[in-house]
């Protein structure tokens, strides 16, 4: 991955010149549309590759359905083991317990801790840019539902330099509610001085957008990353690679 890219100039598109980055860019740079102040990125399937598609991965390995381990999620999702794991409400030896137990429940046999090796997925240098980009021009803030804090857990140096891209990082271990709990997404708008309507927020899941759209933020789905960082580009009315 070329992480070049983060520390390069942005350019302003053909014939144009680069754009100003370090402390000052932000005040240097033309004006984004107004009703725009901070853009929200979500991490695993965002920032970083999709745990689903290590899921799969799995699941093809031991022989499991397709989707076994999104079922086992969906279901009694606002209380089990999932959901209270990255309330900060178990820890990882009573989530594999719980997990494990809740898949059997379902008739499958299922390896917790394998699951969990799928978390640290790799990062998507064309988000990292469009990140890069962002953070010159608006504030921006990480949203994200995880197991245990990002500083407690083994990321390479090239992800912590991407956390700290950051102006707020809200973490559902940390703040002890996650996606899609309305609460974790005033946290958000709170540390950032912000109102909803003022927020773009992207996530790679339905279920975690919709709140966000109750609350009048602008949302966006990441299925392909391209084309997301195209509908971002509308949003935010500058070019983000």
């Amino acid at each position: 991955m070329n992480w070049a890219l983060m520390g390069a100039e942005a350019t302003g598109g053909p014939g144009m010149a680069p754009w100003p980055v370090g402390p000052y860019a932000r005040s240097m740079l033309p004006p984004v549309p107004a009703d725009i102040e901070v853009v929200l990125f979500d991490f695993g399937g965002v920032l970083l590759t999709s745990p689903f598609d290590a899921f799969a991965a799995y699941e093809a390995e031991v022989d499991l359905p397709p989707g076994t381990v999104r079922r086992i999620n969906s279901t009694n999702p606002d209380d089990n083991a999932w959901a209270r794991f990255e309330r900060g409400q178990v820890d990882a030896e009573q989530f594999g317990r719980l997990f494990e137990a809740e898949a059997a429940a379902q008739g499958y046999i299922v390896d917790a801790a394998r699951i969990l090796e799928g978390l640290h997925g790799t990062l998507r240098p064309t988000m990292v840019e469009a990140l890069r980009r962002c953070s010159d021009r608006l504030r921006t803030g990480m949203l994200t539902n995880n197991i245990t804090p990002i500083d407690s857990q083994p990321f390479s140096d090239a992800v912590l330099e991407v956390v700290g891209l950051f102006d707020e990082v809200i973490q559902s271990s940390v703040e002890g509610c996650r996606k899609p709990e309305p609460r974790i997404y005033e946290i958000a708008c709170e540390r950032l001085g912000v109102e909803p309507v003022a927020c773009v927020f992207l996530d790679d899941l339905g279920i975690n957008l919709k709140p966000a759209r109750a609350m009048g933020m602008t949302t966006i789905k990441v299925v392909d990353p391209e084309e997301a960082i195209g509908e971002l580009e509308a949003v935010v009315g500058f070019p983000l690679g």
